[in-house]
């Protein structure tokens, strides 16, 4: 299956990025925990290469602690300040503000010597599509400011939120690129749901979920559903499909119905917790 998915809004929202870039002190970039590099677009990367950033491990809680621990230290090794948060219950929400005056120091000691005082940072949140920014910014300001869906392309315009008088959040559309060099890549971001279903053989990405799972996590299917994690990744579907009874006319398995569901349990981290990538 060739991954890959860039609707023309996504267009749109870089142009509106980049025409914004030179108002922005800081990029506030959100990832997947369970995937952080894959997550992170190289068009961002390349438009706030001049920019403080700051990178925030979001759903933290679905991605497995230990790897979330080494991530962070691959970040923090190459310079770049990161943090985890969950924002969804708010954890990690009331580290963000000193994350944000660390990475800004910089700014904020030159406007000293200037005498510019208390002017506030601007900061761009940016990020793939459903990685969490409007859920994100909603509870990071305390309340509703931008609007969210647990699925791709929520936002489709720029909006500006101030938090009090020291920050100003610019919140921008999900955007991913235009071609990804590595199918690794875009099976991750399909495992986790940055690419509309509707486009992808759901059936075919369960598969490949399983032998991953099977190969990095054994047992987590035998745990989640009391099968047997033996013969191919094929057979496992199939018996996920009877075990939960998921059947067409005449006890036929329904694996479209069973694969939509094996891949829902994974994103909502029913699975346990699994993270897909780990630093090299």
């Amino acid at each position: 299956m060739n991954y890959q998915w860039y609707p023309g809004h996504m267009t749109k929202a870089k142009r509106m990025m980049q025409e914004n870039i030179k108002l922005i002190d800081l990029v506030i970039e959100l990832v997947d925990a369970r995937i952080p590099l894959s997550s992170r677009n190289p068009d961002i990367e390349e438009l706030g290469k001049n920019k403080a950033r700051l990178i925030l491990l979001n759903k933290a809680d679905l991605a497995d602690a230990s790897c979330n621990q080494a991530w962070m230290t691959y970040f923090k090794e190459r310079g770049i300040h990161a943090t985890e948060v969950n924002s969804k219950t708010g954890a990690g929400i009331k580290s963000i503000q000193a994350a944000v005056q660390e990475a800004c120091k910089e700014k904020i000691e030159r406007d000293r010597k200037r005498g510019i005082l208390n002017r506030p940072i601007r900061a761009m949140v940016v990020g793939i599509p459903n990685v969490g920014k409007s859920t994100f910014i909603n509870a990071f300001a305390g309340k509703a400011c931008a609007k969210t869906g647990n699925k791709p392309g929520v936002t489709k315009g720029k909006q500006w939120i101030r938090l009090g008088k020291g920050l100003e959040l610019l919140d921008t559309p999900g955007i991913l690129w235009p071609k990804f060099e590595d199918q690794q890549t875009g099976m991750r971001l399909a495992f986790i749901g940055s690419m509309n279903d509707e486009i992808l053989h759901i059936e075919e990405l369960a598969v490949s979920l399983i032998a991953f799972l099977r190969k990095e996590y054994a047992g987590a299917l035998q745990k989640r559903y009391e099968i047997e994690e033996e013969g191919d990744d094929f057979s496992i579907l199939t018996e996920i499909c009877k075990k939960r009874r998921c059947f067409l006319k005449g006890e036929e398995p329904d694996l479209r119905k069973a694969a939509s569901m094996l891949m829902e349990e994974f994103r909502s981290g029913k699975l346990g917790r699994i993270t897909l990538e780990r630093p090299q």
